[in-house]
């Protein structure tokens, strides 16, 4: 096999392998930011909601205005431990899709390694036939 064409199969294997590596880094970083936008969704939706509490705490003066902000104390605990549950599950939904694609990149870029290494022999055997 001549020194050129080896050249130019190694020159297309590392634009193949370049590519691939720009479009894992693609794939990770919307992923990052898609996690991102859910965990500040949710910040930001448990801080209104622990300031509006805040301000009703501040203004409660009776024994009944008390079990009333004692009944929205527990009713935010139970929606931020449900809220954070399902952001969990969606940032994990996330993760997963995220991984997959980056499975099937790598097993994209074997298969291309693969080739790159079998052409070069089978062009070589058939030179010598």
């Amino acid at each position: 096999m001549a020194q050129p064409q080896l050249n130019t199969q190694l020159f297309s294997y590392a634009c193949q392998l370049v590519e691939s590596v720009f479009k894992a880094q693609a794939l990770t970083l919307q992923s990052l930011e898609q996690i991102a936008d859910l965990q500040l969704d949710a910040l930001e939706k448990q801080s209104t909601l622990a300031g509006d509490f805040l301000a009703a705490a501040t203004e409660t003066r009776t024994a009944d205005g008390l079990r009333g902000l004692w009944e929205k104390g527990m009713a935010l605990n139970r929606d931020s431990a449900e809220r954070a549950v399902n952001v969990a599950r969606e940032v994990f939904a996330v993760t997963q899709r995220t991984a997959q694609s980056l499975a099937e990149l790598a097993k994209q870029q074997q298969q291309a390694a693969k080739d790159a290494a079998t052409v070069p022999l089978t062009e070589a055997r058939k030179a010598a036939a």
